[in-house]
């Protein structure tokens, strides 16, 4: 009985010994590990009057405007991918507007390079798959050759079935998943 007593008494010592108590000095305010020096300037070096609330929603609406030319630029403003039909590669009305668009924006970033990925759905071999994917990842690079841009700047893979974007063996699953992906070097 008197170690049982013993042993919860030194544990609540040692709870007690890593409890630390509160810096009354430091900021509560949210914005990180920017204390005040009193010397105007926080400890990152920044001056405390240029962190705002203001100047924090303006850098906030900053980040969320992609780098133009980027993966998230082409995704946000042009769409990255096409879909195709069961055992299909042929480029449908819904995918020549998008590839269109996608010219346009290469032509107006002249120096991306791209990736196409040729994908499938699960049904079929692991080999038939792959060479659909490729002939589906060919599609796009010609048609978008054939809109201006230069072969020098598209190269081709195919994922087969290996890379599912939706999981589940169902039609919306699958149609999901024959797709061709426009993916930025």
């Amino acid at each position: 009985m008197p170690t049982k007593l013993i042993s919860l008494f030194a544990a609540l010592l040692l709870v007690a010994a890593c409890e630390t108590t509160p810096d009354e000095s430091a900021s509560t305010s949210g914005a990180g590990a920017t204390t005040s020096t009193g010397s105007g300037t926080s400890s990152g070096g920044v001056s405390s009057s240029a962190v705002t609330p203001e100047s924090s929603v303006a850098d906030e609406s900053m980040m969320d405007t992609p780098t133009p030319g980027s993966q998230e630029d082409l995704v946000i403003n042009v769409g990255d991918r096409v879909f195709f039909g069961f055992d299909k590669s042929v480029i449908t009305a819904d995918s020549e507007k998008t590839l269109k668009r996608q010219a346009a924006w290469m032509r107006k970033h002249s120096s991306v390079t791209i990736t196409v990925e040729g994908h499938a759905d699960e049904r079929g071999t692991r080999d038939y798959n792959l060479a659909l994917g490729e002939r589906r990842a060919t599609s796009v690079k010609n048609f978008l050759v054939a809109l201006g841009i230069s072969t020098d700047r598209i190269a081709t893979i195919s994922y087969g079935k290996e890379r599912p974007d939706a999981l589940g063996h169902t039609e919306a699953a699958w149609s999901q998943n024959r797709r061709g992906v426009t993916m930025v070097n």
